[in-house]
Parts: structure tokens; sequence; C-alpha cells
């Protein structure tokens, strides 16, 4: 199975200026992009709560898909995640996405009241999270499971979201690959943390495991956080102008399998998404064949 490629852009959940946000998501949306995701540290004091602002955006939005980029599982029960995330795709038409993450910043999940975990224990709360999320998404009257950070006992689950509504993991490490190949629905990786070195390593891991849980690895959505700049001059990767990023992209399509990408503007960030959209995104569906 092939997916059509995905472009993308992010938006920082700033609380000032007023309206930026909310400004920067109807451009998003009014030029075609298919995905707007935020990231999700709610100890910022200068970020607004991302799920709260994504389903301001959402309403304030037509046609784009949004996607937290990752919701910090410690912070956010999976159970009461799973009917939000369900109840905002019902209400959007399926123009949500449920990106989600074991955790980081310990300190600062600790601070706020969140659970801090090692490694090992981050991974196996994911893994029971996915659990709950599939189980509250079942549309099955009862549903219990059972963990050691995460159980249900006997909730009803409901109402069912629509089968456009997927989980995709923000993973890096082995484990954490591997349980995304067997269990999501999709992948989130940043290039900042994960450099261009590494991917291919990562996506073999992640095909891997899909296969061997029975699964179709082209099925995967693997989408490519990316901060950079479209710039006139090239001074690295994804520092350089339109072409150099269309060359970049569709390199990472025929010869890593990603299929989406996200910019992060690093400034001028209107005027960076609008050359994304403009530029960058029909260049690389021209040059695999896609149409737009």
């Amino acid at each position: 199975m092939s997916l059509p490629v995905l472009f993308g852009a992010n938006v920082d959940p700033l609380s000032l200026p007023a309206g930026r946000s909310g400004d920067q998501a109807q451009l998003i949306d009014d030029l075609g992009l298919d995905l707007l995701t935020l990231q999700d540290h709610p100890y910022q004091a200068t970020f607004d709560d991302t799920w709260t602002l994504l389903s301001f955006l959402a309403a304030r939005t037509r046609q784009v898909t949004l996607v937290p980029t990752v919701a910090s599982l410690p912070l956010r029960p999976p159970a009461v995640l799973a009917k939000a995330a369900a109840t905002l795709a019902r209400l959007t038409g399926s123009r949500v996405q449920l990106g989600l993450g074991a955790g980081a910043f310990w300190e600062a999940v600790s601070a706020m009241g969140g659970s801090r975990r090692t490694p090992k224990e981050a991974v196996d709360a994911l893994d029971e999270a996915i659990t709950v999320i599939r189980a509250m998404w079942s549309g099955q009257r009862s549903v219990r499971t059972t963990g050691t950070h995460y159980s249900l006992a006997g909730v009803h689950p409901g109402p069912a979201p629509g089968d456009g509504l997927g989980l995709w993991l923000g993973s890096y490490g082995p484990r954490m690959l591997a349980l995304t190949g067997a269990r999501a629905d999709g992948w989130l990786p940043s290039h900042s943390y994960l450099g261009l070195d590494a991917l291919p390593q990562a996506v073999q891991r992640i095909d891997e495991a899909a296969t061997a849980a029975g699964r179709d690895p082209g099925a995967i959505r693997k989408i490519y956080n990316i901060a950079g700049t479209i710039q006139p001059s090239t001074d690295g990767p994804f520092r350089g102008p339109s072409a150099q990023w269309t060359e970049h992209l569709v390199e990472l399509v025929r010869g890593t399998g990603m299929n989406g990408f996200v910019i992060w503007p690093e400034s001028d960030h209107e005027q960076q998404i609008r050359a994304f959209a403009t530029e960058v995104a029909p260049a690389v569906r021209a040059a695999l064949g896609e149409r737009g």
C-alpha cells in the first residue's frame, strides 16, 4: 500500500499576541495544506493549552486536519484523551489525528503533577495507553483493560469515532519504534531529534515491527517534522531555496519511505508557510506524479 504524501505546517501554541494562532491556522487552511500541528507543553507559561487550542482552531478552519505533536501522556489520561479525540473527530468530519508521546521534560511534568517515569516505564505506560485508547474507540458496550499504569474497569465507551481517526506516535528509541510499527497508525518524528542519517534505520525498525505483527508497513503514516527555512541561499539541510527542499523531500519519499512533511518555520512564519504550500508542496507532488 502506498499512501499519498501529505504536507502541513506547525503553529506554536503561544498565548500572545492574541489571535496569532488563529490567523496562522486560517492561512494554513486557505492554502490547502493537509495538516496543522500543535506541540503539547502545558507547563510552558507562555503556551495555551494544546487541546483547548486545537478544538478552537478546528472550529476556525474548514478542511485541514489537526494533530497534537505530540500529546504528553503523563499529563493526559488516555481514556479521557481518547474520548476528547473521538468527540472532536466526529464534530469536525474526521479532521483530527491523535498524536501521542510517552513523555519528556520530566522535571516540568512532575512539577505539574504528572508521573515521573523511567524510560522503560514510559514505554510500558504508552503501550498500556494504546490498549486503553483502542478500547475507548471500539464501540463495544463495555470494555475492561488491565495494566500497571492504566486500566479500564467496565467503562461504556462511545460514541465511537469514524474510521478516519488514527493514533500517531512520536517515537525515537528502539522499543518505541517497534511499538509504532506493531500498534500505531502513524509516526511523527522531528528532524531536530532524528537527523537524516538516522532516519532510514528508524523507518526500517518500524517496518520490520509492522511486518512481524502482520501489518502492511506501507499503510503507516510517516510524517517528518522539519524546523528550517526556505531561503535564497543554501547553508545546510532544509535551509535553502524551494528547489533544494523539493529535492530533499522527494528523496525522503522515494528512498526512505516517508509520506508526509510538516514545516516548523524558524522565522517569518506566514511567509514560510506560504512558500512551503505554494512552492515546495506542488513541486514535490509533481515530481512524484501525484495530484494536489
